[in-house]
């Protein structure tokens, strides 16, 4: 199993089916969201719409609430009752939180102090296929107000859980997905955030609006100027033998994996 989305992921409310559509053509992928975006006495109805609805299995996600809860044992129901077999776990602390859950293809979100803790693990699990870090649950979790500073930038806690959920997906040959933007007017932000989460190895980033959805894919496409390097530096790499010298720069074979990234982004 292998995480084939992206790289811009949207968010719908499970409650609001009338958007279902809409959501799946403006973005890579939909995830429809059972937890967070729809209140608890909402949740009946929001999991009859997705049982009801058709959409293309391949570019569903359906995020469920976490383990050890009521509305997780109903949204999984619903869930078996469909085509949708890729699910996002809300809260994933633990590798045990999965077991019951090997069936299904597991986006895994670190959004506790606990999760991220154990990410490592929780990458680990043969049933996941992503990891995804969230911000303002994890500070909630810490007893924290904010996650980032006066400026806009994450607080170090923060940046520490993103790199962690990055490096233990990474680990286990697993994707990484970046938390959402919750400025939705902050394009500009967004586009440096996604840029940043394009080079240093996220796979995709989640939307909370349609806005969203082509800054996150312009952040993801390499500049053109990327593209002639990297075509460049691969062909002078083809009449060299180890290690050479590329416009005043050493290249090695890690700056040619950059290269060959770089183009695979581009196709």
């Amino acid at each position: 199993m292998t995480f084939e989305l992206g790289p811009a992921l949207l968010f719908c409310p499970a409650d609001r089916p009338e958007r279902y559509e809409k959501a799946a053509a403006r973005a890579d992928a939909v995830l429809l969201d059972l937890e967070d975006a729809v209140r608890p006495d909402d949740r009946p109805a929001a999991r009859r719409a997705l049982a009801e609805q058709r959409l293309d299995p391949d570019r569903v996600v359906v995020r469920i609430n976490p383990a050890g809860t009521d509305d997780h044992q109903r949204d999984l129901e619903v869930v078996r009752g469909s085509a949708y077999r890729q699910i996002m776990l809300a809260k994933t602390e633990n590798a045990a939180d999965l077991d019951a859950l090997a069936d299904l293809e597991i986006i895994a979100l670190c959004e506790t102090a606990r999760g991220v803790t154990y990410a490592s693990e929780i990458a680990a699990h043969t049933a996941v296929i992503a990891l995804m870090w969230g911000a303002e649950d994890l500070v909630a979790s810490l007893g924290g107000t904010s996650s980032r500073g006066p400026d806009g930038s994450y607080r170090a806690v923060a940046s520490y859980a993103r790199s962690r959920v990055l490096l233990a997906a990474g680990a286990e040959g697993k994707a990484a997905i970046d938390t959402v933007h919750l400025d939705i007017a902050d394009l500009d932000g967004l586009e440096a955030e996604a840029r940043d989460a394009a080079a240093s190895g996220f796979a995709a980033t989640a939307c909370i609006h349609p806005s969203q959805v082509a800054t996150v894919r312009r952040a993801y496409q390499p500049s053109p100027d990327d593209v002639a390097f990297a075509r460049a530096v691969l062909l002078q790499a083809e009449g060299e033998h180890g290690v050479f010298a590329f416009h005043g720069l050493m290249v090695d074979e890690p700056v040619l994996r950059h290269a060959r990234r770089t183009l695979a982004r581009g196709a």
